[in-house]
Parts: structure tokens; C-alpha cells; sequence
């Protein structure tokens, strides 16, 4: 198996490339292993929290974290770890992370949908997302985040031209 993170983070037709970690439903957070080329089990989410939609990262970028960039593939149906998903981006929630007492680091995610998703077509920009799902998918993400030692303070929600510009700064 090729190594996944190093996949070209764009497709022929500049689909971004989105590869799933944890699945829709998931309530483990798994994690790729680009040194094994296999997914191990980073933890479990919180009781009751499950993924909203299928979560894993773009191929071929490097954040701040020092791990590829974070997205999350807004869909109907789960998919599988590994599975590549050809993206459009939608937008980004900004995000400040900080582990225990050490200093904020950015850990944006990216906010994207299936190039071939048909009920989302029409929609160009995250922000025409509902305001009841972009505030249950901040909660997500800090809820995600609360058992661990980390916390998560929301900054917003980018546009899709801010969010391609973002990908593209941190490309590998």
C-alpha cells in the first residue's frame, strides 16, 4: 500500500483529496500511521459523542501540528478508513488548540463535501450551512476535544476562498 500522506493533495480535476480516518457514526478516533501504512486507534471519543460526518485529513500538507491538515467530509453516508473522498471545500472552522498549559497552537479543519454529493451541489460556502448544524459541528469538535487535555476555543468560520488559501499554504 502506497503511503497515504503523501498523496497529492489536489486530483487531476483539482478535487481536494480528503482520506478517512474515522467514519460518520465512528466513536473512535482513529488515526493514519504513515510509518506502518496502517490506522490505529488514537482513542475513544467521549460517551455518547460519535464522528457527524466521515473525518480525516488532506494528503501532501503539513500544519502546524506537524501532522497533515484536518477535514471533515460533510456527507450522508459513512464511509470507511483509508477511503479517498474527492472533495470540494466549503470553508473552514478557525480553530486555536491548546494542550494542558502549553501555548495555543492553530488546528484549523477544513470543512469540505464529495465533488459527486448531489444535495450539496448548489452550496459554494460553508456558511450557507444551516446555523443549528455549524454550531452543533463547533460543539463536536470541542466536546471531541474536552476529555483530552485539550481545549478548543472556535474563532470562526473562513470562506472557501480563505480555506483554499490555507490549503495551499501548507502545502508539502
Amino acid at each position: 500500500m502506497k503511503n497515504l500522506a503523501k498523496l497529492a493533495p489536489f486530483d487531476d480535476d483539482r478535487a481536494l483529496r480528503v482520506i478517512v480516518e474515522s467514519p460518520r457514526g465512528s466513536a473512535l478516533k482513529l488515526k493514519y500511521e504513515p510509518d506502518l501504512r496502517m490506522f490505529s486507534v488514537a482513542r475513544q471519543l467521549p460517551l455518547g459523542v460519535v464522528y457527524p460526518f466521515d473525518w480525516g485529513f488532506i494528503p501532501g500538507t503539513r500544519g502546524d501540528d506537524g501532522d497533515p491538515l484536518d477535514a471533515m467530509a460533510i456527507h450522508a453516508t459513512p464511509t470507511f478508513p483509508g477511503v479517498l473522498l474527492p472533495c470540494r471545500i466549503l470553508g473552514m472552522v478557525e480553530v486555536v488548540q491548546r494542550e494542558g498549559q502549553g501555548p495555543p497552537a492553530v488546528n484549523n479543519r477544513v470543512i469540505a463535501t464529495p465533488a459527486w454529493y448531489a444535495p450539496m451541489q448548489k452550496l459554494t460556502e460553508a456558511r450557507d450551512l444551516p446555523a443549528n448544524a455549524r454550531s452543533e459541528i463547533e460543539r463536536f469538535f470541542v466536546t471531541a476535544a474536552a476529555m483530552t487535555g485539550q481545549r478548543l476555543q472556535i474563532k470562526g468560520w473562513a470562506t472557501r476562498r480563505r480555506t483554499e488559501n490555507f490549503v495551499e499554504g501548507n502545502l508539502l
